[in-house]
């Protein structure tokens, strides 16, 4: 499947599918999005008064979030274990391309970077930080139960890929959460909204980032 790097609003690149014509970030700031849903309101949100954090990602794609994730820890020192499912990796050059590192201002991004899309194995990235990429789809990988605090769901949308934003795969992640465990996703979409609350989540809305209205946090109950 063909992909190509474009500019988002904000001065950040993200890849765009053109079969699916569907973008792995929002065309109106692939950074700004990152921020705001997945750790201004998810991580920090999250993290807020613990030591230690269990994070599982749907859709690992390009790595921001994880990225992103990680440059948090460096300065609150929370110590995260992060599961981040991709069967469709992204190869390097198109990584690259991406200049995501940049972004950041971190000196040692760029390490961090290639660290985060090296290895499928448990990976100690640094010592706050430790990452496991697995290519399973989440319909077939088996995941521990009442062990994540934190969900970051950012799979393509659910007009692109249903068959991700089903009940079952939401019973399946809510099994995987501990109770009070944080859900977020970009989609408010009226099935997802009620796939959660039968999954056994309470949901907000929140005020999303540039371009889009509003996004969902869900708690497990």
């Amino acid at each position: 499947m063909k992909r190509e790097i474009i500019l988002t609003a904000d001065g950040s690149k993200t890849i765009f599918i053109p079969e699916l014509n569907e973008c792995y970030h929002s065309k109106n700031g692939a950074l700004a999005e990152s921020m705001h849903i997945f750790i201004n309101a998810a991580y920090r949100y999250a993290a807020e008064n613990k030591k230690s954090l269990n994070i599982l990602e749907i859709g690992f794609g390009t790595g921001l979030n994880a990225l992103l994730t990680l440059i948090e820890t460096l300065k609150d020192k929370c110590v995260v274990n992060y599961l981040g499912i991709e069967p469709y990796r992204i190869g390097k050059q198109q990584l690259e391309e991406l200049d995501y590192p940049e972004l950041t201002g971190i000196p040692g991004a760029n390490i961090y970077f290639q660290e985060l899309h090296k290895t499928s194995s448990v990976n100690p990235v640094t010592e706050h930080f430790t990452l496991t990429v697995s290519e399973e789809k989440i319909e077939d990988i088996t995941l521990q139960k009442s062990f994540f605090d934190l969900v970051y769901y950012d799979a393509f949308a659910p007009d692109v890929q249903p068959e991700l934003w089903r009940s079952e795969i939401f019973d399946k992640i809510a099994a995987s959460m501990k109770k009070n465990g944080v859900l977020v996703t970009y989609s408010c979409k009226g099935d997802v909204k009620r796939a959660l609350k039968a999954a056994g989540f309470s949901i907000e809305k929140l005020p999303g980032p540039p371009g889009k209205r509003e996004f969902l946090r869900a708690v497990k109950l």
